[in-house]
């Protein structure tokens, strides 16, 4: 039998500790539920407290949020969220319990949950649907959850909800937009944290925007010629054409057309002059020394520094200063949309999708449709997967389905929007791999990389499209994740 060789043990090591991760991740879930059962006990207690002083009540919930607030070490709003979370999970949906209990989601999965959970409850309390219909969303969203990260499934679950209560959704998020609001928290060292509570389709607008503006800045910012303020060309040094007679020197250069330095002059475009500061001393060109040269720092802001620069400049001054180059006017905030026909022709009311994101207020949809001419028909199959879509061109049309297929990087996880993900032959077309849709796959330039050959192969991943759509990804170390078609939510 051969003996192990110094690789085979380094990767048995890799192995090891990935799992031992994993483990530990779950575990630490289960002892988050855990926690959350001493907040639901703790509820109880609450609950006898009020109903023996109700006139109390909200002094006897600020204590009790206040002291776990304290002990552990946990802002206000995180510690009222704990027991929000805790009471929902008890009383509304046990089976995301379960499922926390046994560690398949994290409290980030339970957190996303229950807010999405929001809209079927209060629909249920006005009765305007079944109580049923709470546990078939429990069911349609742990599909997901159990298998993809919290914040996908809080765009499925936010989803799920919409096609379940229906019209009501319109509502919820119009009561929900009159909370909208702007907040600055001082985070320390001169910093503060702005905050802006919009609808969320402009808020995923706003962020679009900036990265565009960002981007370009990035791209271009060698090219651009440095911002500085303007030279006085008044003051003591000023000579204008009258101060000078017909004998001197600088009077024929300026008739002859010289603009360039005459006995320490410095000849402007029009009638004036000025005398040359740097006459006397060492020359600027042959020493960048000098102190009368002004040097302009490179620009090294990364692409989140840009978007926050820019963003003070567009809140402030209406549009982008000129210190951040030019070519930002034209760039326009991108997002994807989702809407039934009948709902774009005024027909009904469903829910559109705001893709990658959740629903969206049909009424937004409609005067979206009216200021666009791109949209793409979809036709779904019974369990909402997108199988063909219309199109113009004879090369068009595979984008167009891949758009409306992936909404976003193919990799476990990731929500990277299409307009920054680039399309791959998930086979290398140079070793063969057809240019069809199920070779095709968006991907993020982070996650593209990963598979690019160039990269060693103790390193490299490869990504293997199945017949549904499905992408399988294979890890350096032989792990296998799978990343599923998302699919329309519909319901009959």
């Amino acid at each position: 039998m051969s003996q192990p060789t110094d690789l085979d043990l380094d990767l048995e090591e890799r192995l090891r500790l990935l799992d031992a991760w994993t483990e530990l991740r779950r575990r630490i879930a289960r002892l988050e539920a855990e926690a959350s059962d001493l907040l639901v006990e703790r509820i109880a207690i609450h609950d006898a407290d009020v109903a023996e002083s109700p006139f109390h009540r909200d002094a006897i919930m600020r204590s009790m949020v206040a002291e776990y607030g304290a002990a552990g070490h946990l802002p206000k709003g995180s510690a009222e969220s704990a027991f929000t979370d805790a009471r929902t999970l008890s009383r509304s949906l046990p089976l995301t319990r379960a499922a926390f209990a046994a560690g398949t989601i994290s409290v980030q999965h339970v957190r996303q949950i229950v807010r999405a959970s929001d809209i079927v409850t209060d629909a249920i309390s006005n009765r305007r649907v079944d109580a049923g219909v709470l546990a078939l969303f429990e069911t349609a969203v742990l599909v997901v959850a159990e298998q993809d990260t919290a914040a996908r499934t809080g765009a499925h679950a936010r989803s799920v909800a919409a096609a379940l209560v229906g019209e009501t959704i319109s509502e919820g998020h119009r009561r929900a937009a009159r909370e909208r609001t702007v907040t600055v928290t001082s985070v320390g060292d001169g910093l503060a944290l702005l905050t802006a509570v919009l609808p969320e389709w402009i808020a995923v607008a706003i962020q679009d925007r900036l990265t565009q503006m960002a981007r370009h800045i990035s791209r271009t910012r060698d090219d651009r010629e440095p911002d500085l303020e303007p030279m006085d060309d008044g003051g003591e040094h000023a000579v204008h054409l009258e101060d000078l007679s017909p004998e001197d020197p600088r009077y024929d250069a300026y008739f002859s057309g010289v603009r360039s330095h005459v006995d320490g002059a410095i000849f402007g475009s029009d009638d004036t002059f000025t005398t040359d500061p740097l006459v006397g001393f060492a020359d600027p060109m042959t020493d960048p020394s000098s102190p009368d040269i002004e040097h302009v720092e490179h620009d090294t802001r990364t692409l989140d520094q840009v978007r926050a620069d820019v963003l003070a400049d567009l809140l402030l001054a209406g549009r982008p200063s000129a210190a951040q180059g030019s070519g930002l006017d034209e760039i326009r905030a991108r997002i994807q949309v989702t809407v039934a026909a009948t709902t774009l022709a005024g027909d009904d009311d469903r829910p559109a999708e705001l893709d990658g994101w959740g629903p969206l207020d049909p009424d937004v949809a409609r005067c979206l449709a009216g200021r666009h001419t791109g949209w793409t028909r979809l036709f779904l199959d019974a369990t909402g997967l997108v199988v063909e879509t219309d199109t113009y061109t004879p090369t068009e049309p595979m984008r167009r389905f891949l758009r409306a297929r992936d909404q976003h990087c193919r990799f476990p996880g990731c929500r990277m929007p299409l307009h920054r993900c680039e399309i791959d032959h998930n086979h290398d077309h140079a070793r063969g791999g057809r240019t069809r849709v199920d070779n095709l796959a968006h991907f993020c330039r982070a996650h593209h990389a990963l598979k690019h050959p160039d990269i060693a192969a103790l390193h490299r991943w490869t990504a293997r499209q199945l017949p549904d759509g499905s992408i399988t990804w294979t890890s350096p170390l032989g792990r296998e994740y799978t990343d599923r078609v998302s699919r329309r939510v519909v319901f009959t």
